[in-house]
Parts: structure tokens; C-alpha cells; sequence
């Protein structure tokens, strides 16, 4: 043994205690996060999660929750489904474009062909 301090390895396992995917139905990097249910404080929770709903707020997608906890994606990803179980938060996944598309628009692209 070196002596030399394993640092964050360690701890990213307690965080997740051991376990490299979330339990629970699988979501994607671009899946939106949204915080639940506002009355959190009263659970036990570490930073980490804290965090996760201080910045869940308002819908957040996945990779940029990573990014803000500066974790491993697998990391952020097994924390969100431990809040997502706990009916913390919720994943949702993205609108396809086709869905975001409202008659409006069609109508005015329609219009438009038409007048050429």
C-alpha cells in the first residue's frame, strides 16, 4: 500500500452504494429532470441530492445536472433513480420535434407553398 488517498473513488461508491445503473425504467442523456414535490426538506438526503433538486427546479436535462454536480454521467444517472423512486423527481423524455409542432405552424407552411 502507497498511502496515497483514493479520493473520490471511494465516495462515488457510497453515493451510489456500489451499484453502476439506476434501478427503475432506463432514460437518455437529453431526458428533462423535474423536482416533485417541494416538501424535500424534511427527508434525509446527502449534498448530492440536495443539489439535484435545488437545480431541478425548473426542468433540467440529464447531462446538465452531471454537469453541474460535476459527476460521472452513471453517477448522476443512479442518484436521479434513487430521487425519481423516492417520487422526488421526475424523467421525462423529450418531445420529438414532429410533437412540438403545433396546426398553427402547418397551416402557415401550407399557406406559404401555396402562394408560390
Amino acid at each position: 500500500m502507497t498511502g496515497e488517498d483514493p479520493g473520490p473513488l471511494v465516495r462515488l461508491f457510497g453515493l451510489t452504494g456500489g451499484r453502476a445503473r439506476p434501478l427503475g425504467e432506463t432514460f437518455d442523456l437529453v431526458a428533462i429532470v423535474t423536482t416533485a414535490d417541494a416538501s424535500f426538506e424534511s427527508a434525509i438526503l446527502v449534498p448530492e441530492h440536495l443539489a439535484v433538486l435545488s437545480v431541478c427546479r425548473k426542468p433540467t436535462p440529464v447531462a446538465d445536472v452531471a454537469a453541474y454536480l460535476k459527476l460521472p454521467l452513471n453517477v448522476t444517472r443512479v442518484i436521479l433513480g434513487d430521487l425519481r423512486r423516492e417520487g422526488l423527481v421526475t424523467i421525462d423524455r423529450p418531445q420529438s420535434a414532429a410533437q412540438t409542432i403545433d396546426e398553427r405552424i402547418y397551416k402557415e407552411v401550407l399557406h406559404g407553398i401555396r402562394g408560390l
